[in-house]
């Protein structure tokens, strides 16, 4: 696995239960696909298919829907830079969690090939 960016500081904490006002989260989100934009400029893209996963630090872990939730503007971000939509099959996403103080990391690994998956049509 290759870490492509590690953003100290960097809080996700825009979850789908954050009680915020529309405009409050909007500047938070823009913020952060700003940040992990600027880290992930001189990065050379992966090959797809790959794997992405996202790790949130902080001090306390989320469930897992609030961590994914919670991720989303890094995500978008990474697929932007990637030049996919983040929908698309090619980029399967990860989310984890570590207890650390605030931060992200952002790693990605070429995505194995599924077993039992046809290599090729037999005429």
């Amino acid at each position: 696995m290759t870490d492509l960016a590690t953003i100290p500081g960097l809080r996700l904490d825009v979850t789908a239960n954050s009680r915020l006002h529309w405009a409050t989260r909007a500047r938070k989100v823009k913020r952060q696909r700003a940040i992990v934009g600027l880290m992930l400029r001189t990065v050379a893209r992966p090959p797809l298919p790959c794997v992405v996963t996202i790790t949130r630090q902080s001090r306390g872990t989320l469930d897992d829907d609030n961590a994914v939730s919670s991720a989303k503007a890094v995500r978008d971000e990474v697929a932007r830079w990637l030049g996919v939509d983040d929908r698309d099959p090619r980029v399967t996403w990860e989310v984890r969690q570590e207890r650390a103080p605030w931060g992200v990391r952002v790693s990605v690994r070429p995505q194995e090939p599924r077993q039992g998956a046809a290599m090729g049509r037999d005429g």
